[in-house]
């Protein structure tokens, strides 16, 4: 039987900006990864998605970026590693009191933007992001791009990983993601986004921008909240995980682990 994890990227509203449809996107999605304040969201944000992620049962993970509020965690930055490592002890922590507070455990920690796709191919920051999450908790799992350097950094220091792949986002020929700069980087049309997360998880195959076919092992798609069609995807893709037999587990049980 297939099962897959369903996560979406939420926590991002700042203050009296409203950003994504989080009350209605959490009970549909499995794990959340919930911004920690850096590249979006703020104290009271963090402390209202975690009760969220409580009443509905849905597994909480940080969503951990560069400080970078302007440009939404999106620009590379040249941060050292030990330093990357300090911010991702900085925002888990910070994420982890507001779940204590709801009563609910942080079960899993997502790199975001920049930062994500930066450490896909840089093994000394992966390196540092592994590092970081696991002086934390050695419990808490990695999500990271499928067949990224951020996995096999994990996977040297004994840390919980697990693959991601992504619904709403093209792929270049190596298996990264398509810049958002680059025309055709985003996934507009649902019933595309439907087709490609049916065949990365029963095929283990997605295709590339340039029409290549490319090996790719999801333990979890992934459903941007910010997106203008984010609930209709959503929406879509659960339903169609219904019909073909594919149930929906949170991370945790992906990978069974306690």
């Amino acid at each position: 039987m297939y099962a897959i994890d369903l996560n979406s990227d939420l926590g991002e509203s700042y203050g009296a900006y409203k950003m994504g449809r989080d009350e209605q996107i959490i009970p549909l999605v499995s794990s959340a990864n919930v911004a920690c304040g850096f590249h979006a969201g703020d104290p009271t944000i963090m402390a209202k998605t975690a009760a969220l992620c409580k009443d509905a049962g849905v597994c909480i993970g940080a969503h951990p970026g560069y400080p970078d509020l302007q440009g939404f965690g999106r620009r590379n930055m040249n941060v050292s590693p030990a330093d990357v490592k300090n911010l991702i002890l900085y925002q888990v922590g910070a994420l982890d009191a507001f779940c204590k507070s709801a009563g609910i455990e942080l079960r899993h920690v997502k790199p975001h933007g920049a930062l994500y796709n930066m450490a896909a191919k840089d093994a000394a920051l992966s390196r540092a992001i592994c590092e970081g999450i696991q002086e934390f908790n050695p419990r808490l799992i990695l999500l990271g791009l499928s067949g990224s350097e951020m996995l096999r950094q994990a996977a040297v220091i004994g840390l919980p990983c697990a693959a991601e792949v992504f619904a709403d986002r093209a792929y270049e020929d190596d298996g990264t993601l398509v810049a958002r700069t680059k025309p055709g980087a985003m996934i507009q049309d649902e019933d595309e986004a439907v087709r490609r997360v049916i065949g990365m998880i029963k095929n283990h195959t997605v295709t590339s921008i340039t029409g290549k076919t490319i090996e790719i092992c999801p333990d979890s798609v992934c459903v941007h909240g910010d997106s203008e069609k984010a609930l209709l995807f959503v929406k879509k893709i659960r339903a169609a995980l219904a019909a073909e037999g594919i149930a929906v587990k949170p991370l945790p049980e992906i990978l069974n682990v306690g």
